[in-house]
């Protein structure tokens, strides 16, 4: 099935006036009760588990076989990496909108707050800030986008496009091309299951570090700890070189608990934690920007207002049922579920999001855009990574096909706003 796709192309002050004035208030008192809250819970989980542990133990309860004390404590402490990881990234997040000045009305405060927390999650705060800005300025903008920019035909060595047995739009496909992709791309199970880890653990340091995934015609030693970098101004240096030396307090720390307190109970108590807050960065954003229905533009038909629609709200976990799907939400501050919204206004803080969310929904409703997607979860995330594997060269509005060539979407142009 094929679906045209209408571009909005309307002004960015429109979607701004539907929502409710009162949703871009900054009170600095409301944002930090969500920090004291995130590590109240984080605290409880810990304590939790510790109350726990000594009680998994032949004295208080009585199990079949040795080996099940084993794994009940085990599991006991895989779930405090969990939580522990969950809420973590809720720090993050917070974080993420003192980078937007989401979180008060003084830049200072929103900076200082903003650094201590990304530095504690090992974020280069003003680093990542500043390229994070770009993404939101360049959303889907095929040459100007920091992050999950697609991969064209020619990047990938694939055959040229046959003219007679495909077409550019991905709706018709020869079956002798369809092998040839298929061959050229080596789609198999066993590949996107090891992608799929690559990027849950490893994908956020190697956008960091190496600016993998990241703008295409950036050259080699691109990287969030390079004041070099092309996606930073001279201006930026002295702020670049602060978050590095945070990073590098940040590991130092690290270096210091493990021989003081030894690696298994580091890394149980925040290493494991601190891959599960990578894993969610990674499920969420990928997935919030990635899918076989959202177009990537090329410079002639880029807007904002294009740019910032061409996301997709998602719920997290909601694959797992509604309770977790609430716990999700509340845990990251609705992160995956306003996105959307965050990209037409970033400065709008979430406890203000799903209100504005549901506003500008109103207001797009008639667009004929997609905004909601499939709930975020690893079984989506394989599904939208066998899907989308490149776009083409040519084509102002491009979508992404699949190891066949297939594209599920076209694009087609309105002037509505």
């Amino acid at each position: 099935m094929y679906i045209y796709l209408r571009v909005a192309s309307g002004p960015i002050k429109e979607l701004l006036g539907a929502i409710p004035a009162h949703c871009f208030e900054r009170p600095l008192l409301r944002s930090s009760t969500y920090i004291f809250w995130d590590f109240f819970v984080i605290g409880c989980i810990y304590k939790g588990a510790a109350a726990l542990h000594p009680l998994i133990d032949p004295r208080y309860i009585y199990l079949p076989h040795p080996l099940v004390y084993t794994v009940l404590r085990f599991s006991l402490w895989a779930l405090y990496t969990f939580g522990t990881g969950l809420f973590g990234m809720g720090i993050w997040v917070l974080g993420h909108e003192c980078g937007h000045q989401a979180f008060s009305n003084s830049k200072t405060v929103n900076n200082i707050v903003g650094f201590i927390l990304h530095t504690s999650v090992g974020v280069p705060y003003h680093s990542w800030r500043i390229s994070h800005a770009k993404h939101h300025a360049s959303t889907s903008h095929m040459t100007q986008e920091q992050a999950y920019v697609p991969h064209t035909r020619s990047e990938l060595n694939l055959p040229p496009l046959k003219q007679g047995q495909e077409d550019l739009l991905g709706s018709r496909v020869s079956d002798v091309v369809r092998r040839e992709l298929y061959d050229a791309l080596g789609d198999s199970p066993l590949g996107a299951i090891t992608t799929t880890i690559f990027y849950l653990l490893a994908g956020w340091p190697a956008y960091l570090l190496f600016n993998t995934s990241g703008q295409k015609r950036y050259p080699i030693g691109t990287s969030h700890f390079n004041p070099s970098s092309p996606m930073y101004a001279p201006r930026d240096c002295n702020q670049v070189v602060i978050s590095t030396i945070g990073i590098a307090a940040w590991a130092s720390c690290i270096a210091t608990a493990i021989h003081y307190k030894g690696f298994a109970t580091v890394a149980v108590i925040y290493l494991i934690p601190y891959l599960w807050i990578h894993q969610w960065l990674v499920l969420i954003t990928f997935l919030q920007h990635t899918d076989p229905i959202l177009p990537h533009y090329r410079a002639a038909a880029f807007t904002f207002s294009r740019g910032a629609l061409s996301t997709l709200d998602r719920s997290l976990m909601g694959d797992c049922g509604s309770i977790m799907a609430w716990l999700g939400a509340h845990a990251t501050h609705g992160l995956a579920e306003t996105h959307v919204l965050h990209h037409v206004c970033s400065k709008i803080p979430h406890y203000h999001a799903w209100e504005a969310s549901a506003a500008l929904k109103e207001k797009i409703a008639g667009y004929g855009l997609p905004h909601e997607g499939r709930p975020i979860g690893w079984c989506e995330f394989y599904r939208v990574l066998k899907e989308c594997k490149f776009v083409e060269d040519e084509g102002d509005v491009v979508f992404f096909k699949n190891a066949e060539g297939i594209a599920v979407m076209r694009p087609a142009f309105h002037d509505g706003a």
